[in-house]
Order: structure tokens, then sequence, then C-alpha cells
């Protein structure tokens, strides 16, 4: 269930590109959701553009 302070959005994605995000996402413990959020954060870090980290709703879960 989405967090409700977090905004949904619809995504058009290229299938070999899910496929990989799926394959990333399992491999780092992480919802296909959570993989994109972080690696969202991980590209603006890199360009120098700090945003807020992020929140964990529950313990042990990151989506």
């Amino acid at each position: 269930m989405a967090s409700r302070d977090k905004k949904a959005f619809l995504l058009r994605i290229d299938p070999d590109l899910w496929a990989e995000m799926e394959r990333l996402a399992a491999a780092e413990l992480r919802s296909v959701n959570a993989q994109v959020e972080f690696l969202l954060r991980e590209a603006l870090a890199l360009r120098g553009i700090r945003s807020k980290p992020a929140r964990k709703t529950r313990p042990g879960r990151d989506d």
C-alpha cells in the first residue's frame, strides 16, 4: 500500500528495462518501486542535488 505522503504517478517503461529493474531490486532485497526511488535519489546526489533522505514507514521495510 502506498504511503499517504508519497506522490503516485504512471510510468511507461520498456519491458527489457523493467526486467532489469526487477532483477536489480531482487538482488538488493527491495521492491521495484523502492529500487526506482533509490536510483532516482542516487542520480540526484550524483548531480549535486540534495533531497530529503527516504523515510522508512515500518521497521524492516523500504518501500
